[in-house]
């Protein structure tokens, strides 16, 4: 009777598991994937799709169309809950057991956590999903109509640094490109402890790295900083300092999704050993942002720790190993360590950031700037699609 795989989430940490496995156990193994989205997203490019440099069909693959033909089958549906002891997932419209589960389905993103805090019941814009940044498109070119102050940031608690430098780095680029750049005084308002800790407690000389940049291009930095409340035309600080906008982009915190939350810590994210296997249900796996990690260390303001897109397909590699080597009876793989490795898009230039371990005291830490990583981002963002198209896992 073959083994039934269920995993959770259509992106970069379900589709590496569930390719790897497959590759490595072609038969007497039934593969799951569900998802509430019927399309791969390639999440790096948002920030893209907020300023009108990409569309959606250049960033987006259609789950049914790149799961099936490789063996695995995929349902499109909304995951409502996990019954771990009778091993059985609850979706919207039926019940599918499991011999393992595989939950790599991002975060719940927690708008309540401000008062007036993101684009459906509060007041600012959010590019985390496609969605989002489809609505953050059209609230820039209503901007442009009229442009006035920009505010960009993060509140506390927020762990994904990344998208906030790259959409400020982004508009101040377009807005001298299109000669508007003096009639809009940007602010960057950051939970983190100064800019360039990005919630890892820096890379080697990020920290003057970053405040050079924003100085070179007159934007205002406000750091360890958390929000009091956004109102429709201010963001309000909690040292009573207000800041009046015309657009404002501010990412939120994370928590773990409704399904799975109850198999989680307090945040709802799971716990994990260095298999990504969970710590009380050994036919349960996690990889990606669902999985619990705690920051490098206490900052005034609560921040916490990123989980990129490369550190994701390493976990998923690393769970899809353990896996194998359960059904098959082999000893499980060797523990990893984690390393990052991100391109941070920068409007004309871009960044290489590396961080090997993720967490300090490390070997190597890298911030580079140059043009070259810009064309390199771009290449990437073509080859991952590629790669995910034909069921390919290998890192570059």
């Amino acid at each position: 009777m073959a083994t039934k795989i269920v995993v959770l989430g259509g992106s970069f940490g379900g589709l590496t598991t569930a390719f790897e496995i497959k590759r490595n156990l072609t038969r007497d193994v039934e593969i799951t994937v569900v998802s509430d989205l019927e399309s791969f997203v390639f999440i790096p490019s948002l920030p893209w799709i907020a300023m009108g440099w990409r569309k959606p069909q250049d960033i987006t693959l259609p789950l049914k169309e790149v799961l099936e033909p490789k063996g695995i089958n995929f349902i499109h549906d909304e995951a409502k809950g996990v019954d771990a002891d009778s091993s059985k997932v609850v979706t919207s419209s039926k019940e599918l057991y499991y011999d393992y589960l595989v939950i790599a389905t991002g975060p719940a993103l927690v708008f309540s956590a401000v008062q007036g805090l993101g684009p459906i019941e509060g007041y600012t814009e959010c590019i985390f999903t496609l969605e989002q940044a489809l609505r953050c498109n059209e609230a820039w070119n209503r901007f442009l109509e009229d442009p006035g102050p920009v505010v960009v940031g993060s509140v506390q608690g927020v762990s994904c640094f990344g998208p906030p430098y790259e959409y400020v780095f982004e508009i101040d680029s377009e807005l001298r490109k299109r000669r508007l750049r003096h009639k809009v005084p940007i602010t960057f308002v950051t939970s983190e402890p100064y800019v360039g800790h990005f919630g890892m407690g820096g890379l080697a000389n990020s920290r003057r790295i970053m405040e050079d940049t924003f100085s070179e291009r007159e934007i205002r930095v406000i750091s360890n900083m958390a929000i009091e409340e956004f109102t429709p035309d201010e963001v309000r600080l909690k040292d009573g300092t207000k800041l009046p906008y015309k657009l404002a982009m501010f990412a939120p915190p994370m928590a773990g999704v409704q399904a799975v939350a109850h198999l989680g810590n307090p945040k709802g994210f799971i716990p994990v050993d260095e298999h990504y296997r969970h710590k009380d249900y050994k036919n349960i796996f996690s990889v990606g942002v669902a999985v619990a990690m705690a920051p490098p260390e206490q900052t005034p303001v609560p921040t916490g720790l990123p989980k990129t897109g490369y550190m994701t397909v390493k976990m998923a590699k690393q769970a899809a190993k353990a896996i194998v080597a359960d059904i098959t009876g082999k000893n499980p793989p060797e523990a990893i360590q984690l390393d990052a490795v991100c391109l941070m898009d920068m409007g004309k230039t871009a960044a290489l950031m590396k961080a090997d371990p993720v967490l300090p005291p490390r070997q190597e830490a890298i911030l580079k700037e140059g043009i070259h990583y810009k064309w390199l981002k771009a290449a990437f963002e073509r080859y991952f699609l590629w790669k995910i198209k034909r069921g390919l896992t290998q890192l570059p």
